[in-house]
């Protein structure tokens, strides 16, 4: 059989799609070596043009290293810039979101193809198998219908939709049954799941956490206007993950309007305090240098940024994008300027994450995902990344670590 390599860009959202994908190759053999492979697909992301960069570079360098395989190109990129890449004969084959789950009858086509699909189908396949994984990643919602002024996703995703609830038990019931204890819940935007049916994530999560085998269940990013006293109500039980991860975007309430946000930071920094109060390491999406972001807002922003408990942050710099009204704003942020905010603001967040770090050293329940040479890597329920040295074989148990060494990126024990 034919061997396929799958390249994953950009978020949990698209490495569940991989699996998907991964699960649905009944006629070939998923290969985790690129050399060795007859077909690279690419699970693209687009969401800045920093990301269509990267995935033209791979695409090129792939076609320049290996030019009798061959490419397709799937993922959120399909939609935003699949047709001129097939036009230009950079890739074999095009196919979007809603054609992932015929991927095996497509990669048998001898002929190109362009199979885009559409924007309204949410995924029926129960992911069984999670390949080269010890944490389990479950989709549980599609699209967005958030406008943010900088943000392409619901063009390229879709609205928000909620995959059944019975199917999302059932996966995880068969997971679990399979040895997984960790479960990664993730969508395009999944706080909004269940608004269409009148259910709730707090609703599906104590349904989860009755089936046998759960351990641990951590939560994708989050809104704050979706954090409700429902879901409040959840956050001390044993099986939620001590990480809730809570995007807000920007701390000056000019920009969050500028970026037609939801949330304003008195609010926001009323609800933080009050998650952290409960012992949670608590982390952000962050974009530095959006149009008209002035000295003056950024002095405000980053002085509000030192007074939130933060402890992670997934911080970026503004990437013009198309098709959105951000790219039309004037007053453009300069990329030294927008850097030089970038680098203040995740020094910042590192130091609170070591401060966390240094006062919660013990009780640390860590899920094991790899190891070489006798040392080995995991995430503690506070989201922080330890490195485990053992003469034993740890990979995908569970360690509980009362003792260990803070270093600068992270933390450091023996078994």
């Amino acid at each position: 059989m034919k061997k396929v390599y799958f390249k994953t860009f950009g978020c949990r959202t698209n490495q569940f799609d991989t699996q998907i994908m991964m699960s649905q190759l009944k006629e070939f053999t998923v290969t985790l070596n690129e050399s060795e492979s007859d077909i690279i697909v690419v699970n693209s992301c687009t969401v800045t043009n920093g990301a269509d960069s990267s995935v033209r570079g791979y695409i090129n360098s792939m076609s320049r290293k290996y030019p009798d395989k061959r490419v397709i190109l799937a993922g959120c990129g399909s939609h935003s810039k699949g047709e001129s890449l097939f036009e230009s004969k950079k890739v074999f084959g095009v196919i979007g979101h809603s054609e992932k789950e015929n991927i095996n009858r497509i990669l048998k086509q001898d002929s190109r193809f362009y199979q885009i699909g559409d924007l309204e189908h949410i995924d029926s396949t129960i992911v069984e198998e999670f390949i080269g994984k010890s944490r389990a990643f479950i989709k549980i919602q599609e699209g967005c219908n958030f406008r943010c002024s900088y943000c392409i996703i619901p063009s390229v995703r879709g609205n928000a939709r909620s995959q059944r609830e019975d199917l999302i038990l059932s996966q995880i019931s068969k997971l679990a049954s399979n040895g997984f204890g960790e479960f990664i819940l993730t969508g395009t935007n999944v706080g909004s799941y269940g608004r269409e049916s009148g259910s709730s994530m707090a609703k599906l999560l104590k349904k989860i956490s009755q089936i046998r085998g759960v351990r641990r269940i951590r939560i994708g990013s989050l809104e704050p206007i979706q954090i409700d006293d429902e879901f409040k109500e959840i956050l001390t039980e044993p099986w939620m993950a001590r990480h809730l991860h809570i995007a807000l975007q920007h701390t000056s309430d000019k920009m969050l309007e500028v970026m037609n946000r939801r949330n304003s930071y008195h609010s926001d920094r009323e609800l933080f305090e009050e998650i952290a109060q409960k012992g949670y390491a608590i982390g952000t999406d962050y974009i530095v240098g959006h149009p008209q972001e002035s000295e003056l807002e950024w002095s405000e922003a980053i002085k509000r940024v030192k007074d939130l408990p933060l402890t992670h942050i997934h911080a970026f710099s503004y990437s013009k994008r198309d098709g959105t009204p951000s790219a039309l704003m004037r007053e453009q942020v300069r990329g030294d300027i927008a850097k030089a905010r970038h680098r203040e603001l995740t020094d910042i967040v590192k130091g609170k994450n070591y401060i966390f770090r240094e006062e919660h050293r013990e009780n640390l329940e860590v899920l094991v995902e790899s190891g070489k040479d006798g040392v080995y890597q995991g995430l503690d329920q506070y989201f922080n990344r330890i490195n485990i040295k053992s003469d034993e074989e740890l990979s995908s148990n569970w360690i509980l670590i009362n003792s260990m060494e803070v270093k600068d990126d992270r933390n450091w024990a023996r078994v």
